[in-house]
């Protein structure tokens, strides 16, 4: 029987094996050397069985043609597509037409103020210190007169040609030996008789030119001049003008209006020095005498306020092992660290870096006024100013369809970054506020003119308004869901709030901001804590689509002040200065501390400078715009007329008390329960349970009741959820035919009541 031929490719055929794939033998030498011998005949050996192999074909083993290289394709295919490889090679890399500055509306129009306000910073420094200048003028118009005046008598007395007259008259003719001179000729008589009648003929010439046509020209002007304007304003354009021809090298006339910044260019020197003392082994080897070098992709060039490089680092080298040794970049470059900024390049691979590095460190750098401080309006659905990049270039955020965490040691800018960003929330009029500032201060007071929830502190009353407000957003993502579910696809597509959709004052869908400043006071309680975790991580998961967001600020960022559900599920991160790698992860999310993204590295000068991550498609660097509390004020004044305008004033901002005293923010829906539920059942429908409890409290629990069985229902299990009660199907008999709703049984109540009793006590 036939044995079946292995498939090999070419360059995976077995040690001597021909192009079928089948296994040649060894060849012998001894046979090879005796072509006429007859082969040797087996040994009989009863233990050994000789098989005859058909198949086995036994070819000449002298081949000696080159083995077949894997990349034979390869080489083919460029050797005939070079071109076309050079072209897309080119086109992946081709520099942009226009400027990077060109391609973004609100970075040109940032570039176009830059430019505008230091030509007229320069033309207001020199208009300030005109008169100081005619005053220099007029000082130097004496030397500028003696100039003009030794200058033209040089020309007309013709003094250079003095030199050579005086040459030819002392010239002395040496001893030519080979024409036999002994004697010694005194001056050159015929060259001393020739300039002597030249320099006579323009001396004549130049004194007649003077007699006749200069000086009754300068009569003549003189005289028009003092009849047109005066003698005194004649002697003073006079002696401007003779001033300008008497200035100094040393002594400019002109003071300058900006100074130079005395910072070295960046070379690619200065940069290969800077990589090679970063301590990687790759780049030690590649810098090395016989190593491949590092390629520049692209010149260095200035961007900005600053030098930017482009490299391609050594193979196996990325971005990330540069950007974790900053410190030692800067230190190589002798630069300060706030002026070295390196970073990766998402579109590339990773080991393509970016070095950019600045005049000036970026807590020195001056900011930015805000776009919005002085006038405009904004809309939560597109970016929302907020500050600028290590290169000056305007950095917004968008917080709709998102949440925003933001963690900080005291004193490093976090609240401020916080108030500009609900500052231009607020200057939108279809957003609804709910505002807890938690540390008492009052840093963000202003903003209660336009809340709709507002609380400041962190006594329990204020904590209890707070956890009273997350419960009512509860309420309301429930309310928002079944709204959205039920609306026409041509009005929701995408079922999320859309800017129409929020505008629509009956339909309840306005975008919900609720920010909580020192969120561990909150989350941390011993009572409420639990509650608040709960509903904000309900509110992270399923606010964004339904138009309901979620800032939270802590200067204390860990496990207890950020509920793990909250931390790992934001999308927008702005981490300050932290002390450690925990609070440094905890804030821009697991392992960023190993990926470079190190807020650690901040110093204590570099007050509202912060990583941002989720803001682009890389994380970056961004510094906030500085809103002090009287800008703060004007805006909100701004922000609240724009809101009275479009009607939009509710809650505290409308002179609502949302804290009533027959309805204070602890009522307990538990204890609500516990006094309505009817005698003689354990288990009852959660819509027959809402009606009791509008009944019982209806400006807490009467919206409950005018929605429809399904949304009712929900209302309230959402409500039991963080206590441990789960809803379940009840079945009752109603009017002879049986009926399965969901319900609550009382023993989970009663059991609820008692452990949290227990708690409190304990």
């Amino acid at each position: 029987m036939s044995r079946p031929t292995p498939h090999h490719a070419p360059w995976e055929l077995p040690h001597g094996a021909d192009t079928d794939g089948r296994v040649l033998p060894f060849p012998d030498r001894t046979q090879a050397s005796e072509p006429d011998r007859e082969p040797p005949t087996p040994a009989t050996n009863p233990e050994v069985e000789v098989i005859e192999d058909a198949d086995v074909e036994v070819l000449d083993t002298d081949d000696t043609s080159p083995a077949l290289r894997v990349d034979a394709q390869v080489d083919a295919w460029a050797k005939e597509s070079r071109w076309l490889a050079d072209l897309a090679e080119r086109s992946r890399t081709a520099r942009p037409i226009l400027p990077s500055w060109m391609q973004s509306r609100q970075e040109a129009a940032q570039v176009m103020r830059w430019v505008a306000a230091y030509h007229a910073h320069v033309a207001a420094y020199h208009a300030t210190r005109s008169p100081l200048y005619l005053l220099r003028l007029m000082g130097r118009s004496p030397r500028g007169l003696a100039r003009v005046v030794g200058g033209y008598t040089r020309w007309v007395a013709d003094t250079e040609s003095r030199a050579l007259i005086k040459e030819a008259a002392g010239r002395e003719l040496k001893m030519d030996l080979s024409e036999g001179l002994v004697s010694k000729v005194n001056g050159d008589s015929q060259r001393y008789l020739m300039l002597t009648m030249r320099h006579d003929h323009r001396v004549k010439a130049r004194v007649i030119l003077t007699v006749v046509a200069v000086l009754p020209v300068l009569v003549t002007v003189g005289a028009a001049s003092v009849a047109t304007v005066g003698l005194w304003w004649s002697l003073f354009g006079a002696s401007l003008v003779f001033g300008l021809l008497g200035r100094r090298p040393d002594r400019p006339l002109i003071d300058r209006a900006v100074l130079p910044t005395h910072v070295a260019k960046l070379d690619s020197d200065a940069v290969l020095r800077a990589l090679g003392a970063l301590g990687i082994s790759e780049i030690t080897k590649a810098l090395a005498p016989k190593g491949a070098g590092i390629n520049f992709t692209a010149p260095i060039t200035r961007d900005g306020p600053g030098w930017r490089a482009e490299v391609d680092l050594p193979y196996g080298v990325t971005a990330a092992d540069v950007v974790e040794r900053r410190e030692k970049l800067a230190s190589g470059l002798r630069r300060p660290l706030g002026c070295v900024w390196p970073e990766g390049v998402s579109e590339e691979h990773p080991g393509r870096l970016v070095l950019w590095v600045g005049d000036q460190p970026m807590n020195k750098a001056k900011q930015a006024p805000w776009p919005l401080l002085e006038s405009g309006s904004a809309s939560i659905f597109d970016p929302l100013p907020y500050g600028v990049d290590q290169r000056g270039r305007p950095v917004s955020i968008t917080l709709m369809f998102a949440n925003l965490l933001i963690g900080a040691i005291p004193r490093m800018g976090k609240t401020f970054a916080l108030r500009v960003l609900l500052l231009a929330a607020a200057l939108d009029v279809t957003v609804e506020l709910r505002i807890f500032e938690l540390k008492g201060t009052g840093d963000l007071s202003m903003l209660e003119k336009v809340c709709h929830d507002y609380g400041q502190g962190f006594t329990d009353p204020v904590l209890e308004r707070a956890l009273r407000s997350l419960r009512e957003v509860r309420r309301e993502l429930v309310r928002r869901a079944d709204v959205i579910a039920n609306l026409p696809r041509d009005l929701c597509p995408e079922n999320k709030v859309t800017p129409e959709l929020a505008a629509n004052k009956k339909l309840g869908l306005q975008p919900i901001v609720f920010a909580i400043d020192e969120c561990q006071m909150l989350f941390d309680h011993k009572e409420l804590g639990s509650e608040a975790s709960e509903i904000a991580e309900e509110m992270i998961r399923l606010g964004p689509a339904l138009g309901i967001i979620l800032i939270a600020a802590t200067q204390r960022p860990d496990k207890d002040a950020i509920p793990t559900g909250v931390s790992a599920n934001v999308g927008l991160r702005l981490c300050f200065k932290v002390m450690g790698q925990v609070e440094n992860d905890m804030v821009l999310g697991t392992s960023s501390y190993k990926n470079g993204l190190r807020a650690t590295t901040f110093t204590m000068s570099d007050k509202g400078i912060a990583y941002a991550v989720g803001v682009a498609d890389d994380p970056l660097i961004c510094r906030s715009a500085f809103v002090d509390g009287p800008d703060a004020e004007r805006v909100a004044d701004r922000a609240r007329t724009l809101r009275e305008r479009a009607g939009r004033l509710t809650g505290v901002a409308a002179g609502e008390d949302t804290a009533t005293a027959d309805t204070p923010a602890t009522s307990d829906v538990l204890e609500d329960l516990a006094a309505i539920w009817p005698a003689g059942e354990d288990k009852v429908w959660s819509v027959d349970l809402v009606d009791r409890l509008a009944n019982l409290r209806p400006d807490v629990y009467g919206p409950w009741a005018q929605m429809e069985d399904t949304p009712k229902a929900r209302q309230l299990n959402t409500a039991v959820k963080p206590y441990g009660i789960k809803a379940r199907p009840v079945g009752r008999t109603v009017n002879g035919k049986r009926s399965t709703k969901y319900g609550i049984v009382l023993d989970e109540i009663t059991a609820a009541i008692a452990e949290r009793d227990e708690k409190r006590s304990g």
